[in-house]
């Protein structure tokens, strides 16, 4: 058990915006190391024969020299020229292994930049933190799947080499140039199909890391309510909350608000907004009426608009389960509803400013959800 309760609820966003912050993403090393060995094996498919060519010229540069080099010598003079041959090579592999790192963090929706996670913590240098990694469930977790790449990588690669062992003697009847070819052919392959098991634990890691990191940000209801109570008291989360439960009112809720007399409250998760006009009305009538963020909509409407609200849990329920907005109220709650707008009016005195209790009948008592209540 932890703090609070169990952690069975989900992270909110507030959760997930500080584990960004604090380096707390989706992260696969295995995902990343796949695509980087892959992209090292495309590239080699299309530069290798670039790389190669390059390396004998370096090579021919290394053993060839004139009369100009022995009357100057400057022996890394050839080289120097010859070795800007490997930069367009060795440059594109750079670039497309870059890439490839990039895509792969990209591709888990965790790419962006965050300079905090630069700053020195002394907990990266603690032996404690450190040897706590090491021993620990985590530290034995990629202990395991570190020996299961290895087996599984060093058997792909044993099984291709054998596969080619034959052809491989083979070639030593063949001149360098076929012999080369070859062998660069089956290097290549082997590399190939060792990209393709690399991706296959990324297919595996990355659903784990998911969980891993679902199960980490995972919060307590009791860490919920905390958040929420400090969200609401941001001043500009009051500010955002406020907009938008006026947002929710439309025009004609707001304009029916102003012909009401009395707002009846839960107090937080029901409100109903009543009117009674004695030229006008025979008994009170709803004229809006709302539940959660529409209630407090209405409350704070009530409150711009200097009317009363009153909290009545069981009358407020009564009538937003048993009546429509525009509708008069039902029978058997004229009466409570009677002795609220008297306190209102000021027709009540003997309520002494306290509010009046009001006794709501049996048959108009729900509960929260609506269900009837005996």
């Amino acid at each position: 058990m932890s703090e609070g309760g169990d952690k069975t609820e989900a992270p909110t966003d507030k959760r997930r915006k500080d584990a960004r912050e604090k380096g707390n993403i989706l992260k696969s090393r295995d995902l990343a190391t796949a695509l980087v060995v892959l992209a090292g094996v495309t590239w080699l498919l299309f530069f290798g024969p670039g790389l190669l060519a390059a390396c004998r010229a370096v090579m021919a540069s290394s053993f060839t020299f004139g009369r100009a080099d022995v009357e100057d010598f400057a022996p890394w003079r050839p080289l120097v020229e010859a070795g800007w041959k490997l930069a367009v090579p060795l440059g594109s592999l750079f670039a497309i292994s870059m890439v490839a790192a990039v895509v792969s963090q990209a591709g888990l929706g965790s790419f962006g930049w965050n300079g905090s996670l630069m700053a020195p913590k002394a907990s990266r240098i603690n032996p404690a933190s450190g040897l706590k990694r090491i021993v620990g469930m985590s530290g034995w977790i990629e202990l395991g799947k570190s020996l299961l790449k290895v087996i599984l990588l060093g058997t792909i690669g044993a099984w291709m080499l054998w596969k080619t062992a034959h052809f491989s003697f083979g070639l030593a009847a063949s001149n360098l140039p076929v012999a080369l070819a070859g062998l660069g052919a089956t290097m290549t392959n082997v590399l190939l199909v060792m990209a393709m098991g690399l991706v296959a634990i990324a297919l595996v890691d990355v659903p784990t890391q998911v969980l891993q990191l679902l199960r980490k940000l995972r919060m307590t209801k009791q860490e919920v309510r905390d958040e929420h109570k400090e969200s609401e008291g941001n001043p500009e989360m009051k500010g955002h909350l406020r907009a938008k439960q006026r947002a929710m009112l439309s025009g004609g809720m707001r304009q029916a608000l102003t012909e009401a007399h009395v707002v009846l409250t839960n107090p937080t998760h029901f409100a109903v907004a009543l009117r009674y006009d004695r030229g006008r009305d025979q008994v009170p009538v709803v004229v809006a009426k709302g539940r959660n963020a529409t209630a407090l909509a209405i409350r704070e409407a009530a409150a711009e608009m200097s009317l009363p609200v009153l909290e009545y849990p069981a009358l407020a329920r009564a009538v937003y389960y048993t009546s429509r907005e525009g509708q008069e109220v039902r029978d058997d709650l004229y009466v409570a509803i009677a002795t609220v707008l008297a306190f209102v009016f000021g027709l009540n005195e003997r309520a002494g400013g306290r509010l009046p209790p009001v006794d709501v009948p049996i048959t108009a008592r729900f509960d929260e959800h609506g269900k009837k209540q005996g």
